[in-house]
C-alpha cells in the first residue's frame, strides 16, 4: 500500500490536538487509559454527571505539557454532551501565560461562556455590564453597544470582554491598570457571572432539554512558574492563594493546573481549598518500575504512529504495514521507546526525521541523528547540581518536592508514570543517551 508522505507528515502535526467529537480526528485516537494507571476521563465525568449532576462541582486535572490533556479534555467535552450536559470549552488564549490574575481567568470564562450561549435569550447581564464599561474606561476601550444583537443579552459581554482581554493582553501596562480595577471587584464579578450568567443559563438549558453547564478551562497549566513581584510563585498564587475564589463559579468547573504543584509544599492547601485531589495524567509507560518493557504501552504508542499512515485499518492490519514506514519493525520500536510515553515528543521526533529524509521508509540512521540533536540541544540546558538530581532519580525511581526536581519537571527532563503501586518516575529517555548518565 503506497503512503503519501506529505499527507503522512500532516497526520503526525505535533501541534495539533485531536477533537475527538470530528471524525476526522477520531480515526487517529488511541485510548491509553489501559496503561495510564486508571480511567482519569471516567473518573472526571462519573464525579459530574453520576455523583453530583444537580450541584457544582470543581476538579483540577494536571500532567506534562504536552502529554495528551487537551485532546482527553475534549474527549471528557464530547461525553458529557452525550449524557446531556452543555460542555463549554475554554483554551486560554486570552491570556497572558506568564502574566496571570484571577481576574483574567474569571474574564476569560465569562468571554466564552457568554460567546458559547449567545442563543440563548437571556437579559442582558446589567451588574458585569457596568464593570466592563468601567474597565473599558480606564483602558481607554470603545465597547461599541450599537454592535451587540438585540435577541441575546450576551453579545455585548461578549464582545466587550473581547476587546478588553485582546488590549490588556498585549500591554503589561494595560494589565497593571485591568488588575488595579479589577482585583477588589473580584469578590463582586464572581457574583454576577454567576446571577447574570450562569445560573440564568442552566435555567435555560434546562428548558432545552440539558441536564446542566460544564465549564472545561484549559491550558492553565502553562501558567509560567516565575514569582510575583511581591516573590510568591504565580501557580501557587492563583491555585492556592487565590483558589478558593476559582471554585466560587455556579456551575461545573474543570481547570488544568501547572504539574509542579503537585510537589508543592502547598499542595495540601491546595486540596483544601479545592476539596479535591488533583487528577493527573501520566506518561505513557515504555517500560515497567523495574526496568523491563512495557509491552502494552510500546504497542499502544506503535498504533498511534500506525493510525496516522492507515486510519481505516484494524489495528491487527497496520501491522503488517510498518516496514512501508519504517526500514524495520524495531527502528519503529526505538523511536517510542526513546519518546518515554510522552505523545507530543513522539510526534515531534518523528516529524523532524521525516523533514530529513524526505523519503519512505524511515531509516534507523536518520532517526539516530534525530536523537542525538535532541539529546545534545537539551543537556546545554543542564546545571550540574541539576545533573546529581537527574542520577538520584535514575536510580531511586522517584522526585521529591525539592524545588531542583520542580525544574526537571517542568523542562521535561523527568517523566512521571503510575501503575498500580501508584507513582514512579524516570530520566526522559533522549537525556538519558547522554554520555553524562551513562
Amino acid at each position: 500500500m503506497t503512503l503519501d508522505l506529505q499527507k503522512f507528515y500532516q497526520a503526525c502535526n505535533p501541534s495539533k490536538t485531536l477533537v475527538v467529537s470530528n471524525a476526522s480526528d477520531r480515526q487517529y485516537y488511541i485510548d491509553f487509559s489501559s496503561v495510564r494507571g486508571g480511567r482519569i476521563i471516567q473518573e472526571l465525568k462519573d464525579n459530574i454527571t453520576f455523583f453530583s449532576p444537580d450541584e457544582p462541582t470543581c476538579e483540577l486535572f494536571t500532567g506534562h505539557i504536552g502529554c495528551g490533556k487537551s485532546t482527553e479534555l475534549l474527549r471528557l467535552k464530547a461525553e458529557l454532551e452525550q449524557e446531556g450536559f452543555h460542555a463549554v470549552y475554554e483554551s486560554s488564549q486570552d491570556l497572558e501565560m506568564h502574566d496571570v490574575d484571577i481576574g483574567d481567568i474569571l474574564l476569560a470564562i465569562a468571554h466564552r461562556v457568554s460567546e458559547n450561549l449567545s442563543h440563548l435569550e437571556i437579559p442582558e447581564p446589567s451588574g458585569l455590564k457596568k464593570i466592563l464599561v468601567g474597565a473599558a474606561r480606564l483602558l481607554m476601550t470603545e465597547i461599541e453597544v450599537s454592535q451587540t444583537n438585540e435577541k441575546s443579552g450576551l453579545a455585548l459581554v461578549q464582545l466587550g470582554i473581547g476587546k478588553i482581554t485582546a488590549n490588556a493582553k498585549n500591554s503589561p501596562e494595560l494589565r497593571n491598570r485591568l488588575r488595579e480595577y479589577l482585583g477588589p471587584r473580584t469578590k463582586g464579578i464572581i457574583n454576577v457571572i454567576n446571577e447574570e450568567l450562569l445560573e440564568p443559563a442552566i435555567v435555560k438549558l434546562k428548558q432545552h432539554g440539558k441536564k446542566g453547564l460544564v465549564v472545561i478551562v484549559d491550558n492553565l497549566d502553562r501558567v509560567e512558574t516565575r514569582n510575583k513581584s511581591w516573590g510568591r510563585p504565580q501557580p501557587e498564587y492563583l491555585f492556592v492563594d487565590r483558589g478558593e475564589q476559582l471554585t466560587q463559579l455556579k456551575c461545573h468547573v474543570v481547570y488544568t493546573m501547572p504539574l509542579e504543584l503537585m510537589f508543592s509544599n502547598d499542595l495540601s492547601m491546595l486540596t483544601q481549598r479545592f476539596m479535591v485531589y488533583p487528577k493527573v495524567l501520566p506518561m505513557v509507560p515504555v517500560q515497567l518500575r523495574d526496568g523491563s518493557e512495557c509491552a502494552e504501552g510500546m504497542a499502544l504508542l506503535a498504533q498511534m504512529i500506525l493510525a496516522r499512515a492507515y486510519p481505516d485499518n484494524q489495528p491487527e492490519e497496520r501491522l503488517g504495514w510498518i516496514t512501508e514506514i519504517f526500514d524495520t519493525p524495531e527502528t519503529l520500536e526505538r523511536l517510542c521507546r526513546i519518546s518515554g510515553g510522552h505523545v507530543r515528543e513522539l510526534l515531534r521526533l518523528l516529524n523532524d526525521w521525516i523533514k530529513k529524509e524526505r523519503k519512505l521508509p524511515l531509516s534507523r540512521a536518520g532517526l539516530e541523528t534525530v536523537i542525538r540533536a535532541y539529546c545534545n540541544q537539551m543537556t546545554l540546558a543542564i546545571t550540574d547540581d541539576e545533573w546529581d538530581l537527574l542520577r538520584q532519580v535514575q536510580q531511586r525511581k522517584w522526585v521529591s518536592g525539592d524545588d531542583g526536581y520542580r525544574v526537571l519537571l517542568h523542562s521535561r527532563f523527568v517523566y512521571e508514570y503510575r501503575d498500580t503501586q501508584g507513582s514512579w518516575f524516570d530520566v526522559n529517555p533522549i537525556l538519558a543517551e547522554s554520555r553524562k548518565l551513562q
